[in-house]
């Protein structure tokens, strides 16, 4: 039985404990647990989207101003691009500030091989082995062959309620039966808007969950509002510690993402940065 399938079948079998719990969250009854003092051995970044108001320089710096070291970019605020002069120059302002490139998406990939391959080709030329992906149906055999030859991984993004990848289990259902390169990018807050446990995803997802995204709301809603990490549903240390339990891979994508508050973020991000640190024993 390959790990995702038991992961599938452990999914089902606690599901209805999951319901349980999700009436507690959604209650505000959840008690919040007090940050335990061992560190845990997991690499905090942040997705830049985070800082999709500034310009690229300014946004690096501002990262910096947050004491973070890793990156995850997306495609408006780095566009696929053959021009070597560009790569190098991203490269550069990356590596002047001692910055990382934990991965790169999301991404959109469909039938169109030669459009696959470019984003491949691109993020190999960046410098990253994660690409986040909103991946289509008929993409996956042609991302089973890239995987292999790039020896990359892909990571599915979940985008909440109305999306091909609401649930969990459609992620699980979608990479089974592909290579282990093709995994998960767990958005921790579109999965609350899909009434779905933070700590039940990351179990469901073992061995194939590549990427993070910490994002926190108060109501298990669909169009729930982004809310400061920990001031949410999101019990911030149980969700490192379900990290750590399923080995998520010291390469991997951990990032922070508040899609709030666009113009001014910084005081908001500095809260959620010292909630994520507090939660990892590294405050």
């Amino acid at each position: 039985m390959s790990r995702a399938v038991a992961s599938r079948r452990s999914f089902l079998a606690t599901s209805a404990l999951t319901c349980g719990s999700a009436v507690l969250a959604g209650s505000g009854l959840m008690p919040a647990r007090a940050a335990a003092k061992e560190q845990l051995p997991l690499a905090l970044g942040i997705q830049m989207y985070s800082l999709r108001a500034f310009p690229v320089d300014k946004a690096l710096d501002m990262v910096k101003e947050l004491g973070l070291t890793r990156v995850e970019f997306y495609p408006q605020m780095l566009p696929v691009t053959e021009d070597a002069g560009k790569i190098a120059a991203f490269k550069k302002s990356l590596s002047d500030r001692g910055l990382t490139l934990s991965g790169y998406g999301v991404n959109h990939f469909g039938k169109n091989a030669e459009a696959n391959r470019k984003v491949f080709e691109f993020a190999r030329a960046i410098g990253t082995t994660i690409i986040l992906a909103d991946p289509a149906p008929d993409s996956f055999e042609n991302l089973d062959e890239l995987v292999k030859e790039f020896d990359m991984r892909i990571a599915i993004h979940n985008h909440g309620p109305k999306h091909r990848y609401n649930k969990v289990l459609d992620v699980v259902s979608a990479i089974e039966k592909y290579d282990q390169r093709i995994g998960a990018c767990a958005d921790l807050g579109h999965y609350l808007r899909s009434g779905e446990r933070p700590v039940d995803v990351i179990r469901a997802l073992e061995g194939r969950l590549f990427g993070i995204h910490l994002k926190d709301h108060a109501v298990m809603e669909e169009k729930a509002r982004g809310v400061i990490l920990g001031k949410g549903l999101i019990d911030v240390r149980s969700v490192m510690e379900a990290l750590v339990a399923v080995k998520f891979p010291a390469d991997g994508s951990l990032s922070l993402e508040y899609e709030e508050n666009a113009k001014d973020p910084m005081a908001d991000l500095k809260e959620c940065v010292a909630a994520a640190r507090a939660a990892l024993g590294q405050a």
